[in-house]
């Protein structure tokens, strides 16, 4: 071994602190790159593997009752490699031990063989027997839930009369790796399920004989969408065709692929935090060794070391902390990507796990940590190849001194001598100060931008429990009923208010823009079911024209005033061309709005609805249940206080795993950044440290020194961490919003608060660890060492 890797080693042992406190931040960034982009592959090669062996289909269409023969033609659409027609409606169950009503979505099977597209993968027991109409087959987080197992029965509300379903087994499909009843916004396997029933058996139920109501088409490789989407369409319309589309609008698929995109902006908003972070860190310690060096620097220099070996041997240790962190982080993100998949696949419902790790995230992982270190190290290197041994050798030139307008006003208002030092020390050495600083602000803006999750959950939760829905029970009815319907709901008992609502299917288009949604029809009077303006104050709908999210107005460029194409998907089935009238805040998902009037003007009928929206009276829980059970009108309940509970519960609990993630990483920033400043300040001003206690200072008063200026360089450094962590939010919300969820941006104070205490308790204990080291200094020793 030459002599300068001997050197190197001594060095790296020397400052092993140090180095792992830069290696540690250096880590964090690449494990958050493995993390999310293993995690991200293993996901796609799963979901691949599970769609091609399942045979997912590619195009999806619904409508109202087709018959059999039209398949053959659908088949005949040039770029169609299969078609399945099948009979698929929403059903109300009776579960055992449960009082309110739960949901299920009936899908019929072929009687002959497996489906030939959206194969459920069977998991336990047998497919059901077409010569016994009653067996079922049910998904198995929904059977879980219930304690179902092969030859158990349940009961449910088939068109109005009410079966007794046997369970023959319990299957998966990719056709609900996500698996949501309306309405909802988590999967709630208790509440719903899947069920699968032989088709004659499922086609008589709903008086479906020789018809469809829903197809699934498997595109050739050479397949244009849009133009067999169109041919569908055109197909189905006789029909009572309510819009063809893709894999894109397909709820399981586009929750999955949004989580996708969420992994893919984690991997692009946070690495470069820690990667710039570990850049100065790197900076600081190197220049401060090769200061501390500078006479050696000379004499390596002058007994015949070249400028680029003196050069290479400071790059190899920059390297050498780097390669460590490297490590630290490809072992850690290898480990926490797996952890995360097998969450995933459980989340998600996936029946087995293809994981696969990424070769290329952990090239560009590694290539990114040495080259931030080696850049890190560039400005510390090239001083220490500039200097010529015989200046080297010579001691640095002292700093000027001199009072400045600081020592005026420190003067006025009677600042004590030690003070003055901690003023001093940050006036005269600004860019030392900027480094930490710069750190503990991006410590504090990674906590704030990882707590802010909590306000926008709230308030997400807010506008849609709260302020635009209000309702506490939602019954969906098989059928658009009259206006009578609401006075009946409200003899239900228990009922203490009731409003009708309608939906109809459009597809809007504008400017090469063009997406499948839901047209709401909002009543004036409607107080249970609000529309909230960009405020977040409810609002009624405009007399004419249509109410759009705003999100959906910034992706597609129009605002008010804007004509937009309105494809109306039920009969008369006419397109309108109609103004954008307003525009209004839309947290989940995305649906138009026009007036009721309005509305059922352009459909040339009689109002209707085909849901109530109810609020109930607790204390007769029970009794509504029941009757709402056995009412025939019904195909499916929501039931709000439930979901929202569930819904912030699950949240609850994943946010706070995000957060005591991302507090550590935030931690382990504030640690490398203060525990680095204080060793080199404890080094640089040893000397005159112990000065101070040979005064007479205590050894109180001397910490005070060196604690007080790294703590009040951090307290400088929190404000300016708010400012970036509010961008560092919008960059979040901004990356993890989808087409169905949209990340309000909201930093309340108690995010400021929670943020800044993390970072001040990691600081005041680095800089305390460092104290200990100073009590502990010999006075003799450190007088005796020169400057």
């Amino acid at each position: 071994m030459r002599a300068l890797d001997r050197k190197l080693l001594r060095d790296l042992r020397r400052i092993w602190a140090q180095a792992l406190a830069i290696g540690l931040v250096l880590a964090c960034g690449v494990a958050v790159l493995v993390l999310a982009t293993g995690t991200q592959r293993t996901l796609i090669e799963t979901r691949d593997a599970y769609y091609e062996r399942n045979r997912f289909a590619d195009v999806f269409a619904a409508t109202t009752r087709a018959p059999r023969a039209l398949i053959d033609d659908i088949a005949q659409i040039d770029g169609v490699a299969q078609v399945e027609g099948r009979v698929g409606e929403y059903v109300v169950l009776d579960m055992a031990g449960m009082a309110e009503p739960a949901m299920g979505r009936l899908i019929s099977l072929p009687e002959a063989g497996e489906p030939l597209l959206n194969i459920p993968l069977l998991r336990a027991g047998n497919f059901p027997d077409p010569l016994r109409p009653d067996e079922v087959v049910v998904t198995e987080p929904f059977a879980e839930a219930h304690g179902m197992r092969a030859g158990d029965s349940f009961e449910a509300i088939l068109d109005g009369q009410k079966r007794s379903l046997t369970v023959t087994g319990t299957a998966l499909s990719p056709e609900f790796i996500y698996t949501m009843g309306p309405g909802t916004m988590i999967p709630d396997d208790r509440r719903f399920g899947i069920i699968w029933m032989g088709h004659t058996a499922a086609a008589q139920a709903f008086d479906m004989e020789g018809a469809f109501n829903e197809v699934a088409v498997k595109l050739t490789p050479d397949a244009r969408e849009a133009e067999v989407i169109a041919a569908l369409d055109r197909l189905l319309e006789p029909y009572g065709g309510q819009g063809a589309h893709g894999r894109d609008r397909q709820l399981s698929h586009a929750f999955l692929d949004s989580e996708l995109q969420q992994l893919a902006a984690m991997a692009v908003i946070l690495p470069p935090v820690f990667l710039i972070v570990t850049a100065f860190l790197v900076n600081m310690v190197l220049g401060r060794l090769i200061a501390l060096e500078r006479q050696q620097i000379g004499l390596m220099k002058a007994v015949g070391y070249s400028t680029g070996q003196v050069a290479l041997h400071y790059l190899k240790m920059s390297i050498g902390i780097g390669v460590g962190g490297v490590l630290i982080g490809w072992a850690a993100g290898a480990w926490l990507a797996g952890e995360m998949a097998a969450l995933y696949a459980d989340f998600f419902r996936f029946p087995y796990l293809v994981f696969v790790p990424s070769p290329g995230a952990f090239a560009v992982s590694g290539a990114l940590g040495i080259a931030t270190v080696v850049l890190g190290a560039l400005r510390a290197v090239w001083r220490s190849a500039g200097l010529s041994p015989a200046i080297a050798m010579s001691p640095p030139a002292p700093p000027k001194y001199s009072r400045g307008l600081a020592d005026g006003i420190a003067r006025a208002i009677r600042l004590r001598q030690t003070t003055m030092m901690i003023l001093r020390s940050i006036i005269r050495y600004p860019g030392r100060a900027g480094v930490t600083m710069f750190g503990v602000m991006a410590a504090t803006s990674i906590m704030v931008a990882s707590v802010f999750t909590f306000d926008a959950m709230d308030e997400m939760v807010d506008d849609f429990f709260y302020q635009a829905n209000r309702a506490q029970m939602t019954v969906m009815l098989s059928n658009p009923r009259g206006l009578e319907v609401i006075a009946d709901a409200r003899t239900l008992p228990g009922v203490l208010q009731a409003e009708g609502h309608t939906s109809v299917p459009i597809r809007l288009r504008h400017r090469g823009h063009e997406q499948l949604m839901r047209l709401e029809a909002q009543s004036g009077l409607a107080q249970l079911v609000r529309v909230l303006d960009t405020d977040g104050r409810a609002v009624q709908v405009p007399p004419e024209g249509l109410a759009l999210p705003s999100t959906l107005a910034e992706s597609w460029g129009f605002g008010p005033g804007d004509l937009l194409e309105v494809e109306l998907l039920v009969p008369p089935r006419e397109t309108h061309l109609l103004p954008v009238s307003a525009l209004v805040k839309q947290s989940l998902g995305q649906d138009a709005y026009m007036s009721e009037a309005a509305l059922f003007r352009l459909l040339r009928q009689e109002p209707q609805v085909n849901r109530l929206n109810l609020m109930i009276d607790g204390n007769a829980l029970g009794a509504l249940y029941a009757s709402v059970k056995a009412t025939p009108a019904v195909s499916g309940v929501m039931l709000w206080d439930e979901t929202r509970s569930q819904f912030t519960e699950e949240i609850q609990r994943n946010l706070w795993t995000m957060v005591v993630i991302y507090s550590a990483l935030g931690s382990l920033v504030t640690i490398g950044v203060v525990y680095n400043a204080a060793r080199i300040q404890l080094s640089e001003r040893a000397h005159e440290l112990a000065s101070l206690r040979v005064l007479g200072f205590g050894k109180g008063e001397v910490a005070y020194v060196l604690v007080g200026e790294l703590m009040l360089l951090t307290l400088l450094a929190i404000p300016l961490g708010w400012a970036a962590g509010y961008g560092f939010a919008a960059l979040t919300a901004q990356g993890l919003s989808t087409e169905f969820v949209s990340i309000p941006l909201v930093v309340s104070k108690q995010t400021y608060g929670t943020a800044t205490l993390v970072v001040l308790v990691a600081a005041l204990a680095s800089a305390l660890v460092v104290k200990r080291r100073l009590d502990r200094i010999e006075i003799v020793s450190a007088l005796k060492a020169r400057e």
